[in-house]
């Protein structure tokens, strides 16, 4: 799977070896990863993430998922109360909980890129349906389908939803989902990347062939980093989890890494590490290893 090159300042570089560090801050996905599949998180894993904090290494959920799905784990968030939504696109503050989250941090993805990038899949892929994420609002195509649980705030056509004068112009756009009924979801995942080229960062986290694409540069990986650099933490003291392709930037990024037993091809094969699957407790498992 070709990498984004939009994404290169959040590459691993060679430095002292992570193993023999402590880390500092775990990083870790969700759905696939640290949830189970009912999308609970297990005792087994809430007692690990609480004894990371009080051995004072930070924990960082960094998702595909809009702030407000967070609602899942805001309770575990313990003292930064900060998580990475939308594939980095967005550093929500949980503390408000539910419906009462800060953005902290945006990184859009702008309406010319994103009218562009619906051009050219129209071109590329044909059939494909559209969803568009912004901070406090969700719209979809009419024939999009029903993929997210959620009553969408607006039906219109793509190229309405992103005009300059469309539904919430005020708000920044996170994110454009991209759906394909036939298509097969890697075979997607490499078409759109050809066709859309540095206009903006495409990955995919959903079994479906459901493309998610962010502004250029934007990965869990870069605003991960910037996170990390806000804290005076290198990479070789960041642990990372994952599943699926949205998490390969992170995982090749973080001085360790842990593909899930139940992991993408991809994700498998880049990683340093592997765990059992999140069913299983995957990440609690490696958490426990790390503190013992």
């Amino acid at each position: 799977m070709r990498e984004n090159d939009a994404v290169t300042s959040a590459t691993r570089q060679p430095g002292t070896p992570s193993a023999a560090l402590r880390p500092r801050l775990i990083a870790t996905d969700l759905d696939g990863t640290l949830l189970r599949d009912d999308k609970s998180v297990s005792p087994r894993t809430v007692a690990a993430l609480a004894a990371a904090e009080e051995a004072g290494i930070e924990v960082f959920f960094v998702t595909g998922r809009p702030a407000r799905w967070m609602d899942v784990v805001s309770e575990h968030v313990h003292g930064h109360g900060l998580a990475i939504c939308g594939n980095g696109a967005a550093v929500v503050d949980l503390h408000g909980g539910p419906g009462a989250h800060r953005f902290v941090e945006v990184r859009e993805l702008a309406r010319e890129n994103a009218l562009d990038t619906v051009q050219m899949l129209r071109g590329s892929a044909p059939g494909t349906v559209f969803a568009v994420e912004q901070t406090y609002g969700f719209h979809q195509e009419p024939s999009y389908p029903k993929l997210h649980m959620e009553i969408p705030d607006n039906l219109l056509p793509a190229e309405e939803l992103l005009a300059p004068d469309g539904p919430d112009a005020d708000q920044p756009v996170l994110k454009i989902l991209a759906y394909h009924p036939t298509l097969d979801p890697d075979a997607f995942l490499t078409l759109a990347r050809l066709a859309i080229g540095p206009r903006a960062n495409v990955t995919r986290s959903s079994p479906s062939a459901l493309l998610e694409i962010s502004g250029p540069g934007v990965s869990k990986a870069s605003t991960l980093a910037l996170c990390c650099a806000e804290r005076g933490i290198s990479h070789e003291e960041v642990v990372a989890f994952g599943d699926m392709p949205n998490d390969l930037e992170m995982l090749t990024w973080a001085g360790r890494s842990y593909a899930m037993g139940n992991a993408h091809p991809d994700v498998l094969a880049a990683a340093s590490g592997r765990t059992v699957a999140n069913n299983e407790d995957g990440v609690a498992i490696v958490i426990e290893e790390l503190l013992a």
